[in-house]
């Protein structure tokens, strides 16, 4: 984890965009020696938000498996994305 505090935000803002970028994880700011803000790069943001994406899609996928809706087997499911990646749909 990575804190830094809200003044040296202010006064070397390019060393905390470097180090958000570098490090791809969040810079935690604190103010007056309380956690205030987290920073990150839009790279590490993206990619977060596309994983958190992927978990709810999942989570309801299951949410649907559990409360009887009509699944299709692994061989299918492998099939049906051959058939996507070569084309063939």
């Amino acid at each position: 984890m990575i804190i830094k505090s809200s003044t040296t935000l202010r006064n070397d803002y390019n060393a905390i965009a470097q180090l958000a970028r570098e490090k791809a994880e969040p810079v935690y700011i604190t103010r007056n020696g309380e956690g205030d803000l987290v920073v990150m790069s839009i790279e590490a943001f993206e990619r977060r938000e596309a994983m958190l994406d992927l978990r709810e899609r999942l989570l309801f996928a299951e949410q649907q498996r559990l409360s009887g809706e009509p699944t299709i087997s692994l061989n299918e499911s492998h099939k049906r994305l051959k058939e996507k990646i070569n084309g063939t749909i």
